[in-house]
């Protein structure tokens, strides 16, 4: 796979470590001469150019990339490079960094972010999720399609404990991907059985969040007469 990406600070040649590691293709666009350190990570590309410039994203052949990152410090460019490589390229996926989680919400399809990653955001859920039981955590938005990935934590007194999954009647515009157990990463087949504390990830509409949460957090009173 074909990575473009746009900063080559801190935060991009790290990305472009991990990718480069995982046998993936990297190029790295910054418009500052301090910032090409090709000794740092020598097996990417690199391109000292200006990624809001058509130009530049031309030179870079953008078209033949399969995901572009745009992980600058600054999140008027992250919008305008993610914007050009959606509409004018063609990019699948386009990922964009948030510096300041005002700017949140601008990050959406309509601006070609398929994925924002807001780095407080993120530590702010990583922490929740760390502690929390029960309640439902956010951990990543995906802009295309209005989804999430979120995770819980099944408590002890939950009714789906000792459940199985392919029992279970769940919300409509959710899919539970991954069942953590333990050490243990588990595929949620539909023989598999819920246990308390296990940690569940789900992608889901945000519209349907509450209605998971209930479902997974509370015990429901038993009506049946005596």
């Amino acid at each position: 796979m074909r990575v473009a990406i746009a900063g080559a600070g801190a935060v991009g040649r790290s990305i472009a470590g991990e990718l480069l590691e995982n046998g993936h293709e990297v190029l790295l666009i910054d418009k500052a001469p301090t910032a090409i350190s090709v000794e740092r990570v020598p097996q990417a590309e690199w391109l000292l150019a200006d990624a809001c410039e058509i130009t530049s994203l031309d030179e870079a052949a953008l078209q033949r990339c399969h995901v572009v990152i745009a992980a600058t410090g600054d999140d008027k460019v992250n919008l305008v490079v993610s914007l050009l490589a959606k509409t004018e390229y063609g990019v699948p996926r386009v990922v964009a960094r948030v510096n300041n989680p005002k700017n949140e919400w601008l990050f959406t399809e309509a601006w070609g972010v398929d994925v924002a990653v807001s780095t407080p955001r993120l530590m702010s859920a990583l922490v929740e999720e760390a502690v929390s039981v029960g309640d439902l955590v956010r951990l990543l938005r995906f802009s295309h399609g209005d989804a999430n990935l979120v995770e819980l934590t099944l408590p002890p007194e939950s009714a789906m404990a000792g459940t199985r999954v392919g029992d279970i009647a769940w919300p409509q515009d959710t899919s539970l991907v991954t069942i953590i157990r333990g050490s243990r990463v588990l595929t949620p087949g539909p023989e598999e059985t819920l246990e308390a504390g296990d940690e569940l990830l789900f992608v889901a509409a945000q519209a349907r969040e509450e209605q998971l949460e209930d479902l997974l957090s509370v015990r429901r009173e038993d009506t049946a007469e005596d």
